[in-house]
């Protein structure tokens, strides 16, 4: 399923992602126009540092790759196009950390300012050092864009982390929520560890150890300069994001139990009169976005799984099924089982 993503439509963020994928795509003879098409981007546009794009744009990238690429590696390639110095200032700042626990906490607070395609969390078990991922661009595990995204950034961030820590550096594991698909041999050729698939989270696990270890170009005049540069880079990002963007990613990351406004305010930091008032500014309401979500959430269920309505009743908050059936033709003027495959 597409999602809405904060600032979904403002084009604040750099393009070396989509100018990865295309140059991916490229390597299999499909043009930049195939990849760029229904993003009113330029090809020539890729090459310049001053473009900036949308996750709208980003997304429309993504989908085009999905639907055009006949090899099963490509997303994993187009990582691998995201060296360390792809990122501008967001890499010296990386390399120029004291440590590398230096340099995961800065990519872990500033990562949004190269407009990621997914949110990452740090986390730490017995020795393992652990990256988890959560896709923005979709939230159907068994989607391809959800797959197609997790390649891309599991590949870009192992890229990363090979440049960081350099040639020696290994992966212990690799976690994947979707089901194994058909490359599935692909991955440990290309991670060189155990992967395991259908798991509850997406994660990159590596040793511990290598956290402690000094980076070998950590200069604290250039890490300064170029945090600076992204503390600004960053609040352009945050100017830039809606209020509904912010509450459409909140509940769509609590399908089945979406919270109330209260619970919904407090995770914005804001308080259910503000949380109301910023909403009606924009000319929507929360009920008309949790209605929305609901709308979405259940569509994609009814093409993309074979749940039964009752199912999907009870994973969107449905009491009965009955419920959800009349909640879905208010709002469709159609029957769910219009939308099965």
């Amino acid at each position: 399923m597409q999602l809405t993503c904060s600032g979904f439509r403002e084009r604040v963020y750099p393009v070396h992602k989509i100018a990865a994928l295309v140059f991916a795509m490229s390597n299999e003879g499909i043009n930049p126009e195939e990849v760029l098409a229904g993003t009113g981007i330029a090809p020539e546009r890729l090459q310049s540092p001053s473009t900036r794009v949308s996750y709208e744009q980003t997304q429309q990238a993504f989908l085009n790759a999905v639907r055009l690429s006949s090899s099963t590696n490509c997303a994993f390639r187009a990582g691998e196009y995201m060296r360390v110095t792809a990122y501008g200032m967001y890499g010296y700042a990386l390399l120029s950390s004291q440590s590398h626990r230096d340099s995961a906490e800065f990519g872990l607070k500033y990562h949004r300012v190269t407009g990621p395609v997914a949110d990452m969390a740090y986390a730490e078990e017995g020795k393992d050092a652990i990256f988890v991922y959560t896709p923005l661009l979709s939230n159907l595990p068994d989607d391809d864009l959800y797959r197609f995204t997790t390649e891309f950034q599991l590949a870009s961030h192992y890229t990363i982390c090979r440049d960081l820590y350099g040639s020696a550096f290994g992966l212990s594991g690799v976690h994947l929520r979707y089901a194994p698909p058909k490359h599935a041999s692909d991955y440990e050729r290309f991670f060189g560890c155990p992967v395991l698939f259908e798991q509850e989270r997406n994660e990159l696990r590596f040793d511990l150890h290598w956290m402690a270890e000094p980076m070998p170009y950590a200069n604290a005049v250039t890490n300064a300069l170029a945090l600076e540069m992204c503390e600004k880079s960053l609040a352009e990002v945050r100017k830039a994001g809606s209020i509904v963007g912010d509450v459409y990613r909140v509940l769509f990351e609590h399908p089945g139990r979406f919270p109330n406004i209260d619970a919904v305010a407090k995770e914005l930091n804001t308080n259910e009169r503000a949380l109301r008032r910023r909403l009606a500014a924009e000319q929507t309401s929360y009920r008309d976005i949790v209605a929305e979500v609901r709308m979405r959430l259940a569509i994609e269920y009814l093409r993309h799984t074979d749940m039964t309505n009752e199912e999907i009743a009870s994973r969107l908050g449905y009491s009965e099924a009955t419920n959800f059936r009349h909640a879905f033709v208010r709002w469709t003027k159609r029957n769910p089982t219009d939308y099965r495959k």
